[in-house]
């Protein structure tokens, strides 16, 4: 192929096209203009979503990013513009999600010079992303977005951050594209040892008492297929994490519920009962364990990882398989035998009838009093045939979303695990209707984190993105409320809010809505946003003081779970 002599700007938008992106999600400045203006003839082939601040662009990159199976890519200016994106790569980073955030900045002769607008990018992002690299001449840009979209999406995905001198955007290259496919010294695929793969189904094969954490590396790797025929074969039940929780088909008769802090009560009871523990693409985080020095003493532990730094770094195994889940998991499954482990499954329904009993019960179909959360997911999610896409933000909103929803379908939740970002729903949410735009995205949120990134309802007007929001409002930042009155005496310090009029607000940026108070309207006023074409929202008034139970208290024992909380 003959080499074509143009800018660097424009070297950019064809080593995009290279790699297939379609999806831009960005906002314009200074430093980034030349790219910009070469933007503005590629819009045929990269259609650039202009968000209404930076940290929109980076968290709708991670929706796109997370429904797709795609990099989701960013594009913003230097300086703050730069630094605006920070949460959004710290929040890619715990959850391996794979962006690509390219960034402005500028021009080589004038860094540390403290220029209008500069910012060490390189040095504030190396510790939050797997790559972060800064283009200083024109001749590497080709190179260095090659590699930035293989590191991304390779291995354990994540983020990668390129940091464009200005120079390097305005300098004329020999432009031609490049195609990376290895970095020295990275190894994004461990190699599985053949021994790993016979101990494993040894273990899984002797065990009485197995029980598997389904974690969201099963996503990452596509291994959906693989993990039924594992769980099938060996009939043993399952705990999934929160980003794991649509791996598997929620109705699913080995499906034991979500583990950890407000998980099922069966899955983490369980836990402290199983014989061999058996966590396939999760990284064994606080919130799934609970007390370390208590958590599943009596098991030994298998971990199917990819990632090798997580091996016994939280929690130590008898035995790693390293490798992508998709072929190691197959590669177990075929030396394993076909089982029945009826009697240890039914163990689980008399924690499961409990739970029902005690918490979920009341929860989805209260007889009197204010609307629950609960109940309102759960209308949603039967009303959209268990379906849907669910995003949610951060909070009480997330944690009884995670519990009600059902999934039937892949990639279907969109949340902030490991960091717990606040405002990540709107933004994730436009993000998975460009990702999934076939497919239903409903947003459960609060009223704490809606007015974090509140403004991403201009892009949301500007594109029609489909975003079916609901808004659980309580009047207080309900988490930390919660933690208030269990930990803190009920001093609510700082958690009642006073709220803005949201309707006028979406009705300003011309978004359909409405509001519930009373449960008898509940149900028509779902379906009427099911069925409006494009955005809705949807703002129900819930209990101000509601829980979301059960809850393993911080540092106590995973099956130590509180059912109730007892009121004066």
């Amino acid at each position: 192929m003959e080499k074509q002599r143009i800018t660097g700007a424009e070297a950019l938008m064809r080593s995009l096209e290279n790699e297939g992106v379609t999806t831009l999600f960005g906002y314009p400045g200074g430093a980034i203009m030349p790219v910009f203006d070469a933007l503005y003839d590629h819009k045929d082939t990269l259609n650039h979503v202009l968000v209404r601040h930076e940290q929109g662009a980076a968290h709708a990159a991670q929706g796109y990013a997370r429904v797709s199976g795609k990099v989701g890519v960013c594009l913003v200016t230097s300086g703050p513009g730069a630094t605006n994106t920070i949460t959004g790569i710290a929040d890619a980073m715990m959850d391996s999600t794979p962006i690509v955030v390219i960034c402005g900045q500028v021009g080589a002769n004038m860094l540390g010079s403290d220029a209008f607008q500069e910012c060490d990018l390189v040095g504030v992002t190396q510790p939050i992303s797997k790559w972060a690299y800064q283009i200083r001449r024109p001749e590497d840009i080709a190179w260095a977005v090659s590699r930035a979209f293989y590191i991304a999406r390779s291995g354990r995905p994540g983020p990668v951050v390129l940091d464009f001198a200005k120079n390097a955007q305005v300098g004329m290259v020999d432009y031609e594209p490049e195609n990376v496919d290895f970095v020295r010294s990275y190894v994004p695929v461990p190699k599985t040892d053949p021994e790993s793969v016979v101990e494993a189904a040894r273990m899984i094969n002797e065990a009485k008492r197995p029980l598997v954490l389904v974690g969201q590396g099963v996503e990452l790797g596509e291994a959906q297929e693989e993990l039924l025929q594992f769980l099938e074969l060996a009939d043993m039940p399952a705990g999934c994490t929160l980003l794991g929780l649509s791996a598997l088909p929620s109705d699913h008769r080995l499906n034991m519920g979500m583990l950890g802090m407000h998980g099922s009560l069966a899955s983490n009871r369980k836990t402290q009962e199983c014989d061999l523990l058996i966590a396939v693409g999760m990284r064994f985080d606080d919130r799934i364990t609970g007390n370390l020095s208590t958590y599943a003493k009596q098991a030994r532990k298998i971990h199917f990882e990819i990632d090798p730094s997580e091996v016994n770094k939280n929690v130590p195994v008898d035995l790693a398989v390293l490798g992508n889940c998709k072929d190691t998991l197959a590669a177990v499954t075929a030396l394993m035998k076909k089982q029945q482990h009826t009697e240890w499954i039914d163990s689980f329904e008399v924690h499961h009838e409990e739970e029902r009993r005690i918490v979920i019960e009341p929860e989805i179909h209260p007889q009197d009093g204010p609307i629950k959360m609960g109940e309102v997911v759960r209308k949603v999610t039967e009303m959209t045939g268990n379906e849907a896409i669910l995003v949610t933000d951060v909070g009480q909103n997330q944690m009884l979303s995670a519990r009600y929803f059902k999934f039937t379908k892949k990639r279907s939740i969109v949340t902030s695990g490991g960091m717990g970002t606040m405002g990540f729903g709107i933004p994730a949410a436009i993000g998975a209707t460009f990702g999934a735009p076939d497919r239903l995205v409903c947003l459960f949120m609060g009223d704490g984190g809606i007015q974090m990134t509140i403004q991403e309802f201009g892009t949301i007007m500007e594109q029609g993105a489909p975003v079916k929001m609901i808004l659980l409002n309580n009047n207080y930042l309900g988490n930390v409320r919660q933690w208030q009155e269990m930990f803190f005496h009920r001093r609510y310090s700082f958690t009642p809010m006073l709220n803005p009029d949201y309707n006028m607000i979406a009705s300003a940026y011309n978004i359909p809505n409405e509001t519930v108070v009373a449960r008898e309207e509940l149900e028509a006023a779902i379906d009427r946003m099911i069925h409006t074409e494009g955005p809705y929202l949807l703002q129900v008034a819930v209990i101000e003081e509601g829980e979301v139970m059960p809850m393993c208290s911080p540092g106590n024992d995973v099956d130590d779970m509180l059912l109730q909380i007892k009121k004066d």
